[in-house]
């Protein structure tokens, strides 16, 4: 892969910022700045400007060059003072320009060539140190599990991934139940959130294979080779993706594996999936989505939905409601009506009512963004004769954002 240069020229026109960027003014110690938020992990980390840079920023619409803005410049800054400050954004890749590009797709090309995920949630969602997490899942477990019985089996866990520092008493919840499961295999269905970044590459595959061990604090959880290499590599009619980069800032699998890493000692190995949006299944049941979900259910059901060494981890969060997710009434608002619909989808949920669930789903078109439909979905389907039982429901108030997500879990028997 050759090697982009940063940009040179007074003359062409001047690489735009990009548009998958947040600009979020900020307060450092009385300065204002501007700090660019990055969700895919490409600028260099804690990136801020002054303030005062905005309104030159407001001239990079991709059009103007060096020389066209000279008349823009103050007294006592020439072309090559904006040249540096120019190189200044590329180098820390702001800009969508050439020496950009090739960054990104060697970050993506490197991911997914790695055997390796390392955690992206460690050391913010919860300790890095091994010592110290465990210290902290210890006195978490201690505190809300005291009361909760240990199954003697089960077959699936529907459970959270919202950060475990405004949910651990709902983890608890949700994962003390199995502690004593000793599975040999984990078949992982969890949301993925950023599938939709590469429309090309994932919009005929829904389901995304992560061919990783997950190195995580307390330790590193291999994946199921044998299992993987049997899948099909020309899956286009399951539609499994073997292309991983969805998975490179994800954090919906490795919040689970958090609590299977500090609850089981016995030796499991995981084969995990990421799930993309089902919008498609609310226009036409029966289109190509619909037949890959039915192939691809099949695949697990003949595979594993018999065998006693395999267990099921479904990941994925209830309602996204409020200011921040784009509704215009704050969230606090509606409280009642999500309740109701949660309450029903978990309902559907737990009784295995895969219709009802998808016409639910379908009123509004996924009103208030469950990220956990299309992961559980796909586990129903793939056991239509398995129910479960609700183990918690539970909400995160972002009051000072005027937003609030929803979480539960089903533990299936």
């Amino acid at each position: 892969m050759s090697e982009e240069k940063l940009f040179s020229s007074k003359i062409d026109p001047i690489p735009p910022l990009r548009r998958d960027l947040q600009i979020i003014p900020v307060q450092d110690n009385g300065t204002a700045l501007l700090y660019f938020h990055d969700q895919r992990g490409y600028t260099t980390p804690d990136f801020a400007l002054k303030r005062e840079a905005q309104q030159l920023l407001s001239l990079f619409d991709g059009q103007k060059s060096i020389n066209d803005l000279e008349s823009h410049l103050g007294n006592g800054i020439g072309k090559d003072d904006l040249l540096d400050f120019i190189q200044l954004l590329d180098q820390n890749r702001v800009l969508d320009s050439a020496y950009f590009g090739n960054h990104a797709e060697k970050v993506e090309a490197d991911y997914e060539s790695a055997d390796i995920h390392k955690s992206v949630t460690a050391g913010g969602s919860y300790p890095a140190d091994a010592e110290e997490l465990q210290h902290y899942l210890d006195e978490a477990f201690a505190k809300h599990a005291e009361n909760i019985s240990p199954a003697s089996s089960a077959k699936a866990l529907y459970a959270p991934h919202i950060d475990p520092r405004v949910a651990l008493d709902s983890y608890v919840k949700a994962f003390a139940p199995i502690r004593n499961l000793k599975p040999k295999r984990v078949i992982i269905l969890a949301t993925s959130h950023y599938a939709g970044l590469y429309p090309d590459l994932y919009q005929n595959a829904p389901f995304i294979l992560v061919d990783k061990d997950f190195k995580m604090p307390l330790g590193t959880i291999p994946r199921d080779q044998e299992a993987i290499e049997e899948l099909p590599r020309s899956a286009s009619d399951l539609g499994i993706s073997f292309h991983d980069r969805a998975h490179r800032m994800e954090h919906s699998i490795e919040l689970h594996l958090l609590f299977l890493s500090y609850l089981w000692n016995h030796n499991y190995e995981i084969v995990p999936f990421v799930v993309r949006g089902f919008d498609d299944l609310y226009y036409m049941k029966e289109g190509q989505l619909g037949k890959q979900l039915d192939n691809f259910s099949n695949l697990l059901q003949k595979r594993f939905g018999d065998d006693e060494e395999t267990f099921f981890l479904i990941s994925g969060d209830l309602a996204h409601f409020g200011k921040k997710f784009g509704d215009e009434s704050p969230a606090q608002t509606m409280f009642d009506d999500v309740e109701h619909f949660d309450n029903k989808f978990l309902d559907y949920g737990s009784n295995n009512d895969r219709e009802s669930m998808l016409t639910l789903m379908k009123e509004g078109y996924d009103p208030y963004r469950i990220c956990g439909f299309p992961p559980l979905y796909t586990f129903l389907q793939s056991m239509p004769d398995l129910k479960g039982d609700i183990l918690s429901y539970d909400l995160w108030d972002e009051r000072e954002r005027d937003s609030a997500v929803t979480f539960g879990s089903i533990l299936y028997q």
